[in-house]
């Protein structure tokens, strides 16, 4: 049995509070779910909404157009006579998602009609799209409501449309009521019932339960479920494409399209575009949700990989990773040791290991790249003795109306180097500086994927400020940070850390 993947994020992840893509951003997100994320359909935007929507899908369209996609982008219209079929149309999509009243009290509260009447009005949009050739799907809006408390209306509408040219029967739990078990059971009512149609279901996560419901929904043998990256979507969103995805692959007997190795990859492109962080320990695509915490499953793993389950990290394109803090036992340092290349005996291990606890117990969080420094400071080893590249001086400025500057005097392997460079903050000035010093060395500085900023509560202007920054380098990510009372100067600590890490290779 092949389920099919429709993911609404251009259009209902939309709907989340303070998400508004730009055209390009929705074209780059339309591609990547189509072509390198596989799914099987995208519902890119709403019609009427504005000029700007009418442009992003116009964009979109054309390039689905060229590449055999089509087909696979729908567009959200209404039963407003032809207004929103006249706009799908000429934007270039081939598909609507129509949305009519699934419910007898949304009918009667917002439309103020009676069946017959909303029936016949759905009957001649069906038709219209017919004549410009647009493909109909049918959103039965607050069905989830329709099937607790107005079945007959709900069995009716479909009674009447059954023979239409539809494609799909969309069935939304619009409000986010229902739980597993009635999802499972409304569902299947309605598929042996009407079993020469095509179903989609479509959650919302109102109670948590997006996921397990979809779940519900496909173990009651529906063709389609509806997903957004990242759970974005209308109140708390919809159903995360990779927990979905994920869920099925491993519970279900069932054949999906999407590429898992991806989903880690389209998750950090929604994420940049949306400015909305992926909590840590989302599944899937948290930062933290494949690292082990606690020494004793670090030493399980060790030892005949006890600890780990059927979500390895490898099929989403990730690798695991062993947390250092207070649980922290000696396999947990063992790992991490592994990761940098260093090796240690019993006794150096056991005083490294204490050192990590006792920074754990302060709070103090430690990253796979400051072991050398612990190393060092605790063993007096050397490992990181003198560090071969040191900021001596640097000057930035900001000033209203004038682009911020900044000037650098940088030492490596025991040579002054001095640039000067604008920037559009006094961070970027500064590597913009730094980067004009490596092209003078042939090198390249590593990119940085992510910039986080920790500044304690409580509103104190001199409070210290934490900056954690990723970066990748030659296919390896690795964090390093600054504490500073000064944002920029925490920022050129953790860089400093960086340019010393990278700087033996």
């Amino acid at each position: 049995m092949k389920i099919e993947i429709l993911d609404t994020t251009l259009r209902d992840g939309e709907q989340t509070s303070g998400v508004a893509f730009s055209a390009a951003e929705k074209l780059s997100i339309a591609i990547q779910l189509l072509k390198d994320t596989k799914v099987d359909r995208i519902e890119i935007a709403s019609a009427r909404v504005s000029q700007g929507e009418f442009e992003s899908v116009k964009k979109i369209t054309e390039w689905a157009a060229e590449n055999g996609f089509i087909n696979n982008v729908e567009v959200l219209g209404f039963v407003d006579g032809t207004k929103s079929l006249d706009w799908i149309n000429e934007a270039g999509a081939k598909v609507i998602n129509l949305l009519c009243k699934g419910s007898l009290k949304h009918l009667k509260g917002q439309l103020r009609k009676k069946p017959e009447e909303h029936i016949a009005d759905i009957k001649k949009s069906i038709n219209y799209a017919n004549s410009l050739g647009i493909n109909v799907n049918l959103y039965l809006e607050d069905w989830s409501n329709g099937m607790k408390n107005s079945r007959d209306y709900v069995f009716r509408l479909v009674d009447e449309l059954r023979n239409e040219n539809i494609q799909r029967f969309m069935l939304p739990d619009t409000l986010g009521i229902l739980s597993p078990d009635e999802t499972y059971e409304f569902c299947k009512i309605m598929i042996e019932k009407y079993s020469d149609l095509k179903f989609d279901f479509h959650a919302h996560n109102d109670y948590d339960l997006a996921v397990g419901n979809s779940l519900a929904a496909v173990r009651a043998d529906i063709t389609g479920i509806h997903t957004t990256v990242n759970g974005l979507g209308e109140r708390s969103g919809n159903t995360t494409l990779s927990s979905i995805v994920a869920a099925i692959n491993d519970h279900l007997d069932v054949k999906l399209s999407v590429d898992e190795s991806n989903l880690r990859k389209i998750s950090k492109i929604v994420e940049a575009f949306t400015g909305i962080k992926v909590p840590g320990n989302k599944p899937i695509i948290g930062e933290n949700v494949f690292t082990q915490c606690c020494g004793v499953h670090a030493d399980g793993d060790d030892k005949e990989n006890l600890y780990h389950n059927d979500l390895l990290p490898e099929r989403f394109g990730r690798i695991r990773k062993y947390a250092l803090g207070k649980t922290s036992g000696k396999a947990s340092i063992k790992k991490n040791l592994q990761a940098l290349g260093i090796e240690l005996d019993p006794e150096s291990m056991d005083k490294v290991t204490q050192k990590v606890i006792e920074l754990g117990d302060k709070k103090e969080y430690i990253t796979t790249e400051d072991l050398p420094y612990i190393i060092s400071d605790v063993l007096g080893t050397g490992e990181i003795s003198k560090n071969k590249i040191k900021i001596k001086s640097y000057y930035t400025s900001n000033v209203s109306g004038v682009k911020p500057t900044a000037t650098i005097n940088v030492e490596i392997n025991d040579t002054i180097y001095e640039e000067t460079s604008l920037g559009d903050g006094q961070y970027d000035a500064f590597m913009k500086a730094l980067g004009k010093v490596y092209e003078k060395l042939g090198k390249k500085l590593p990119g940085l994927t992510d910039y986080a900023v920790t500044i304690p509560p409580g509103g104190k202007t001199d409070a210290l400020v934490k900056t954690e920054i990723s970066w990748i380098h030659k296919g390896k990510e690795f964090k390093t940070r600054g504490l500073d009372s000064d944002q920029t100067g925490a920022a050129i600590q953790a860089t400093i850390k960086m340019l010393n890490i990278i700087e033996p290779e």
